[in-house]
């Protein structure tokens, strides 16, 4: 109906309801996870198989449903941020196998895992915004619940009703700003509307392009739009809070990058100016806010914030390498903040506390996840050779070309700052552990490290040999026409 890889998640994320029923009695209640890795991993290959084709020309779907007819177009780009986001939801659903598997709903939440995937590659497949918007609200309205999964605590909910609140807000600007790009146009087809927006002006045009500005900077949580995030981050399980942090939130980027770049011409509406005062900000901000926390949740969920405005660096250079920069660090995110909150998890898990005075030592007695957990926070530091410093390098590069090298030395001294508190965390992990429950902690189970790991090797092997993703995320800018 839609593309292999969309069209298997929906249908496994229909059936996973039923499959957690009938397993729900017995003895095989993690069969529901291993149901989602396989519907995950199936879809993985369908976007394996699409993958070259994708690369040499998009690939375009029509969707006709009575009167309303939208597309899919699957290029190089949506290849990409399929591919981060089918990954992600993978190692999410492996360690949910066993960090979630004392909670009750388990068939509910690996639906909504599910739908909310399913969602994400809706809105990077979609070719039209009636398309993206029918699958911005799946993604959205699935992670709202997930946010506030474990609804016997009053923090998930309260959360995941900020989120909900801000969310719907976003939403509704968005959904306006796409009612004035069709009275404009008389279209909602993005190459159609390349076509009749080309060079053209005024008061309704600029107004059009705040309003999903708006829709779209508040799911990405470009400050002062982020408000939901350090809340949400840090109430929901450790595993969303990895997904959220990895991909949903920078669905919100990648949705700014096509519409702005495909759609509005960034040099005529003037928003490259907008995106860098805005970024320097929302890293500045971020980093800052970070180092005054405690909780290890709200410290990553802060430090999120932090590389949200490292990727708008790429959007106000408006160049190739800016894009490739922005494109290629969403992917390097993904993995070093996904390890960073699995990691924290973990510790949580075993020792049902999170914040850096209550995990003084615990590293001693978790070897293997501090490991990981701190090469995770060098990546992010943009230390050298772990594959953060590739992409924030790129990003320097980029804003050097476009004339903004201020933006650059932004990205360099926030990076300085971020070691601050990246340091504080490693430092009380390290120190000999002093506390009775610390010392009878053990090392996180296999189950929840074997994705960490796996990530791990990823944040090692692309810092040391960049090739391959850098190439693709080249491929995936090239489909984007430049600013400059």
């Amino acid at each position: 109906m839609f593309s292999p890889p969309l069209d298997i998640i929906l249908l496994f994320a229909v059936t996973t309801p039923m499959v957690g029923w009938c397993t729900s009695k017995s003895r095989f209640k993690s069969f529901c996870g291993l149901y989602v890795i396989i519907g995950l991993s199936i879809s993985a290959y369908a976007l394996y198989s699409i993958l070259h084709e994708a690369l040499v020309s998009p690939v375009r779907i029509p969707v006709s449903i009575d009167y309303l007819r939208s597309s899919l177009k699957i290029d190089a780009l949506g290849v990409f941020m399929a591919a981060t986001i089918i990954a992600i939801g993978i190692f999410t659903a492996i360690y949910s196998l066993r960090f979630m598997a004392k909670d009750v709903g388990i068939s509910l939440y690996y639906t909504l895992l599910m739908f909310m995937i399913a969602g994400m590659i809706g809105v990077v497949f979609a070719n039209d915004f009636f398309t993206l918007f029918i699958f911005w609200e799946l993604m959205s309205i699935s992670s709202y619940i997930l946010v506030a999964f474990r609804k016997h605590n009053p923090e998930p909910v309260e959360a995941g009703l900020k989120y909900l609140v801000m969310g719907a807000v976003g939403s509704a600007s968005l959904l306006f700003g796409i009612s004035l790009i069709y009275g404009l146009a008389g279209t909602l087809n993005f190459e159609a509307l390349a076509s009749a927006l080309a060079g053209a002006k005024g008061s309704w045009l600029y107004l059009a392009s705040l309003l999903v500005f708006i829709g779209f900077g508040i799911k990405a949580a470009i400050v002062p739009l982020h408000a939901w995030l350090p809340d949400a981050y840090s109430a929901a399980p450790s595993s969303i809070s990895a997904i959220l942090s990895a991909v949903v939130t920078e669905t919100g980027i990648y949705a700014l990058c096509r519409i702005f770049f495909a759609i509005f011409n960034p040099a005529l509406v003037e928003w490259p100016i907008i995106f860098a005062i805005l970024s320097v900000i929302t890293m500045a901000f971020g980093n800052i806010v970070a180092l005054l926390q405690m909780d290890l949740k709200r410290l990553l969920a802060y430090s999120s914030l932090g590389h949200i405005g490292y990727m708008l660096v790429g959007l106000a250079a408006g160049n190739q390498l800016g894009l490739t920069g922005t494109i290629l660090h969403i992917f390097n995110h993904a993995l070093m903040k996904g390890v960073a909150f699995l990691c924290v998890g973990a510790i949580i898990y075993r020792l049902g506390a999170g914040r850096l005075d209550e995990i003084a030592g615990v590293g001693r007695k978790m070897p293997i996840t501090t490991v990981a957990f701190g090469i995770s926070l060098f990546a992010l530091t943009g230390m050298p050779p772990l594959n953060g410093f590739i992409s924030e390098l790129t990003l320097f590069m980029a804003s050097v070309q476009a004339g903004m090298a201020w933006l650059g030395i932004a990205i360099v001294l926030n990076s300085a700052l971020s070691a601050g508190y990246y340091l504080r965390v490693i430092r009380a992990l390290i120190q000999p552990a002093k506390s009775k429950e610390i010392k009878n902690v053990k090392e996180t189970p296999a189950l929840m490290l074997i994705p960490i790991c796996i990530m791990t090797i990823f944040i090692l092997l692309f810092g040391i040999w960049p090739d391959p993703i850098l190439e693709f995320a080249r491929k995936a800018a090239a489909v984007l026409p430049y600013a400059t």
